[in-house]
């Protein structure tokens, strides 16, 4: 079974590639100087301090593995080529929610870069999975967990 291509934005692929670098370099030295730190401890039958840092170690090189995994079945969105006559991923939209009579600024993005507090929605989330397709003016439902919402398409960019 071929892995899942991850859609990334420029931005979304420089920032996973730094946290590789951080997580390899920094990272990796830090949890090793506190297995060291640990081990001096001497028994490890007893020791915390020994057990979070190899607990931790495994989160991190988990991290590694899943970052490495990610980038070598990427897709990185070139905005230059984006749309802005149909709402795809990589879009940035101006939509209005009718009922609240509220204006979102959202940014469409694939499901590794979602930030909600940014503004940024998965392709995936039903939002998002209801506006790719559609154009400005357009009035697009979008099923919810709290019911029907309806968002009116104000604006396209890239």
């Amino acid at each position: 079974m071929a892995a899942k291509q991850t859609v990334l934005t420029k931005e979304g692929l420089a920032k996973l590639e730094d946290e590789l670098e951080e997580l390899k370099t920094v990272k990796r030295r830090e949890i090793a100087e506190k297995i060291k730190v640990a081990l001096s401890f001497g028994d490890l039958s007893e020791n915390s301090e020994y057990d979070e840092a190899k607990n931790e170690q495994g989160i991190i090189e988990a991290r590694i593995a899943e970052i490495e995994a990610t980038l070598m079945n990427v897709q990185v969105l070139d905005s230059d080529n984006l749309s802005t006559e149909t709402i795809q991923i990589g879009n940035k939209i101006t939509v209005k929610d009718i009922e609240a009579n509220e204006i979102l600024v959202l940014h469409i993005v694939g499901s590794k870069e979602v930030d909600m507090k940014a503004g940024k929605i998965s392709d995936e989330s039903p939002v998002g999975k209801a506006v790719i397709g559609h154009s400005k003016g357009d009035i697009v439902d979008v099923e919810a967990p709290s019911g029907v919402l309806q968002f009116e398409i104000i604006d396209i960019s890239k």
